[in-house]
């Protein structure tokens, strides 16, 4: 009743609005289009949320949807200053930041500097597009933004896609979840502001069509004969044996439902494919090209490798490359694909060319949806912009101290004997660790989704949990799936309350666990069964003590390799609508039926969940995400980089990848020789690298992770990892520090070089180094036997070498040496570092003093953080700043009053000072410490030694 009250009066409104009129809002404008043709928009809403942050909502309809938006929590929305006029048909909206000016015809929008300079506007002539579409019989909408883009622009964001592009400028992302690949609706640009596009649904960055089928292409066959290309079903032990030729007009094996497609005499576990012809188009211009294929595939066009890749037979990854192509031209093309196991999938699709002009725009699509919904936010820093998001979909949490150390995991601890084994192996050793991951399947086999443990393997959880809590003073983090097998108690009680999406019970559609059990999920888009879900998990696993919570499959991921329209239908419906209009939805509200529940249940324990898929707005539930299960290559090392910082850049500041890869080739299974010392070297690299990233995280499957397992004590592999486990955890001041401003400020830990140099435009595409916090530009090896990597040092600031402390200038590439060792690490020039003393747990106790480094240069100031580590009294003011500061023209250190007090805050502080300038060269492990002081609370001024 209250929502037809709600729109009749709205519609009344809109009517009061006049022909081509409008009505002043809170804070902003309600436009009736004059154009009844603008591409199906009849009506506007432009409404500030800060004065930086505008809200566009535009309707084909002659009225607003009222639906509560899951990503956005600010609902409130301040009394802001802001002045309205028309000016023909212009309407001019005006606050202290950011002008909008729309016009009242068709709705085009632009915004503005308060000076008048431009920063975006919409495409000119139009860039609204709606088309009516029906979800299971219902009335919805598709629709598309596009707006104008400068030639220089570039765009980041969008979540995290393992495509190895850093800057979106000019490509395409499609927004759905999956393994591997997180969706996050929220794109930044260059130009200092910020796009959150408020939908669920799937969506497209950039060209809003689906790729085609490659016989969008003409084909031909290896002889150059129009119809298909040759396709070789041959022996992988006897190339000469082949088992089926036959020309192919599709490459089409991507799914499950795909595989009956395969000729029947093919032997996939033993088999190999080629792919040999030719391609021409009746279209000029740069044609793109997906590639989905797991196992071994090689692809070449026009005599180029485009794609040199292995991936586990289950978890295809997808490629993407473009080739100019002339009208009527024919061009070579040769796939080589070894499945390599059992069910395995490939695909080859194409799109042929937009006119250049239209690609390079900013344009974002969405399937399903009642309406247009953005927040445009401006800043005048990208770390603002990421501010402004914040502030709208909610603030990041302090993670547990502890989870800033590192973690050990593998798939899978088999046993409770296992795990403390492990775990006494590492304080045996003095390997620093603070948490051990239980991952997946320590339930009985025929009951997941119990939360029981299988008491053959388990026999006391409670003994084992209380043990890593007392005897190794470490935590333990437990993999929950939201997941269900049909029968079980817990099934029956969601089941009964219609909790469970029922479309994979129906279809009887088994897992991949042998025999194979039916099984679904709990709908997390439904607040009853979130509480219930969290209900289940409290009386099972909260009580026992467990500190974290992993939550896999949280796209959700059914089964793997099913179509995108399967997996609508096997969430369908939500509690909320149609799955397809919710669709990317389900990780959010997962997060947050734990977060709250947890919260609930024990408001003074910090909640940490870990989750395989995220979205805007997931980081105010205390989520951190990991890269799924990405393969152990050298090319997924490389591809991690920009997948991370891009999916830092989204606003959700917590992020990790699985040290090492997930999934692993067979040859390093018994790996002896080279192949071994390759697997030491890739092992070491990540680490090196997964030590600078927000959470520090080993895992993967066989052969295990351990550091001890990887390499004996006395291998240089060994010693390079333990060297940078321990210098995590000498940085835990610096670290931890990031984390209270990822709170208090909105900071990114893990930040692409153009949030700190955007000025520098060689910046903006540079995919393999990266800032970890204000400091420290880490600059990871991904090659094999590499003992050197080129390095571009951003202009205006002098850089130093972290471990010989030479000096360079800005502004130019160097080649920087990188020994197994170590990677090539640089200290920007005015920094202050704290390191704190060597632990092997966070809350272990030393009488080593803390150390403070001046990179000096430059005037700078650092913030160093401290609280009680574990629960939520900060959220109070409970916690305490030290502020540190550098005068560079005086040469004066000052460390000022204590800001804030805790409880167990220490009272006296022994702290030595180290001094990095130009013309000595010390290293963090060759250091002249200056001076030692007894920092006591009060401010402190230390001058630097001539």
């Amino acid at each position: 009743m209250k929502r037809i009250v709600f729109l009749t009066i709205l519609s009344l409104l809109v009517i009061a609005c006049g022909e081509g009129g409008y009505k002043k809002i809170k804070n902003g404008v309600q436009i009736k289009l004059q154009n009844k043709s603008a591409q199906g928009a009849k009506i506007m809403r432009v409404q500030y949320y800060l004065n930086d942050v505008v809200r566009v909502t535009v309707s084909p309809e002659m009225s607003f949807s009222n639906d509560s938006s899951l990503m956005v929590c600010k609902k409130n929305i301040d009394n802001l200053d802001i002045t309205i006029e028309k000016n023909n048909d212009t309407i001019v909206l005006k606050s202290i930041k950011l002008i909008v000016k729309v016009n009242s015809v068709d709705g085009e929008i632009s915004f503005y500097n308060p000076n008048g300079k431009e920063i975006l506007k919409e495409k000119e002539g139009g860039g609204k597009w709606f088309k009516p579409i029906e979800i299971d019989g219902k009335h919805f909408w598709s629709f598309r933004q596009v707006f104008e883009s400068d030639h220089d622009e570039a765009f980041y964001g969008l979540g995290q896609h393992q495509d190895n592009f850093m800057n979106y400028k000019g490509k395409d992302v499609e927004l759905y979840q999956y393994n591997t690949k997180v969706s996050v609706p929220f794109v930044v640009s260059s130009k200092k502001y910020g796009i959150l596009w408020d939908n669920y649904s799937l969506s497209r960055f950039g060209d809003m069509r689906e790729y085609a089928p490659i016989s969008v292409l003409k084909l031909y066959n290896q002889k150059g004969d129009e119809g298909g290309l040759t396709a070789k079903y041959i022996s992988k032990n006897d190339k000469n044996k082949v088992f089926i030729e036959r020309e192919e007009k599709e490459i089409n094996y991507e799914f499950l439902t795909d595989l009956k497609k395969f000729p029947g005499i093919f032997p996939m576990g033993n088999g190999k494919v080629e792919w040999i012809g030719y391609i021409s188009s009746d279209t000029t211009g740069e044609h793109k090209f997906r590639l989905y294929a797991a196992g071994y595939i090689k692809i070449w066009l026009d005599g180029k490798l485009m794609a040199d890749r292995w991936r586990q037979a289950w978890n295809p990854t997808t490629n993407y490359f473009t080739l100019k192509m002339e009208k009527g031209i024919k061009y070579p093309i040769r796939i080589e694909w070894d499945p390599d196991g059992g069910e395995s999938y490939i695909g080859l699709r194409a799109l042929k060319p937009l006119p250049d002009d239209e690609q390079q725009k900013l344009s974002i699509y969405s399937e399903v949806g009642k309406q247009m919904d953005y927040y445009f936010i401006k800043g005048n820093t990208i770390d603002e912009v990421i501010k402004g998001y914040r502030i709208i979909t909610g603030k990041a949490p302090i993670m547990p101290v502890w989870a800033y150390g590192f973690w050990q995991s593998r798939e899978r601890y088999k046993t409770q004997d296992e795990i403390l084994s492990i775990l006494k192996d590492f304080r045996d050793r003095h390997i620093s660790i603070d948490n051990i991951v239980l991952d997946w399947f320590y339930w009985p086999v025929d009951k997941w989704g119990s939360h029981d443990f299988d008491t053959s393997r388990f026999p006391d959880p409670v003994g084992m949990v209380k043990e890593i809590h007392e005897k190794y003073n470490a935590h333990i983090m437990i993999s929950v799936w939201g997941k269900f097998y049909e029968g079980i108690e817990n099934y029956k009680k969601l089941d009964e309350k219609g909790f469970l999406y029922k479309d994979n019970i129906f279809k009887k559609r088994k897992d991949w666990v042998y025999p194979g059990y039916q099984s679904t999920f709990y709908d997390a888009l439904n607040p009853e069964a979130r509480k219930m879900f969290w209900e289940m998990m409290k009386e099972k696993l909260f009580i026992k003590g467990f500190d974290a919570w992993w939550m896999d499959a949280s796209e959700p991921d059914i089964h793997s390799n099913l179509p995108i329209e399967e997996r609508k239908a096997f969430m369908n419906p939500t509690a909320l609508g149609p799955s397809a209009q919710y669709f990317n939805a389900y990780p959010l509200c997962n997060a947050r039926g734990i977060y709250e529940g947890q919260r609930s249940a024990d408001p003074d324990k910090r909640v940490y969940i870990l989750t395989r898929s995220a979205y805007a707005g997931q980081q105010r539930y205390a989520a951190a995400t990991w890269s799924g299960d990405i393969g152990a290559r050298w090319e997924e090392l490389e591809r991690q980089i920009p997948a991370g910082l891009n999916f830092s850049i989204s606003g959700i500041p917590y992020w990790t990848t699985d040290i090492g890869g997930f999934a692993v080739e067979r040859r390093y299974e018994k790996a002896t020789g080279e192949t071994l010392e390759e697997w030491r070297e890739l092992n070491t690299r990540w680490y090196q690298y997964g030590a600078f990233c927000p959470i520090f995280r080993v895992h993967g499957q066989f052969p295990y992770r351990e550091i001890f397992n990887i390499a004996p004590e006395n291998h240089p592999a060994y010693k390079a990892m333990l060297y940078f486990n321990k210098l995590r955890y000498r940085l835990m001041p610096y670290i931890y520090s990031l984390g209270a401003m990822v709170y208090f400020d909105d900071y990114t830990i893990m930040r692409p070089l153009v949030m700190d140099f955007i000025d520098d435009v060689n910046t903006y595409n540079i995919r393999t180094q990266f800032l970890f916090g204000p400091s420290m530009m880490i600059c990871p090896i991904t090659e094999y036997k590499a003992r050197k990597r080129d390095v571009y040092l951003p202009a205006d600031y002098g850089w130093y070498d972290l471990f010989s402390g030479k000096y360079y200038e800005g502004g130019k590439i160097i080649t920087a040496n990188a020994p197994l060792d170590y990677i090539p690490i640089f200290v920007k020039e005015g920094s202050i570092i704290p390191f704190g003393p060597a632990l092997e747990y966070v809350f272990q106790k030393s009488d080593e003093p803390f150390r403070i480094y001046v990179y000096t240069g430059k005037n700078c100031e650092f913030k160093w953080y401290q609280d009680e580590g574990i629960n939520y009294n900060y959220e109070k003011g409970i916690c305490s700043w030290i502020p540190l500061k550098y005068d560079n023209d005086k040469g004066i250190l000052t460390i000022g009053d204590r800001i804030g007090k805790y409880s167990n805050m220490p009272d006296n502080m022994k702290i030595e000072i180290v001094w990095i300038s130009k013309n000595d060269e010390y290293g963090i492990d060759k250091v002249k410490v200056s001076q030692i002081i007894s920092y006591k609370g009060k401010e402190i001024s230390v001058s630097k030694t001539k």
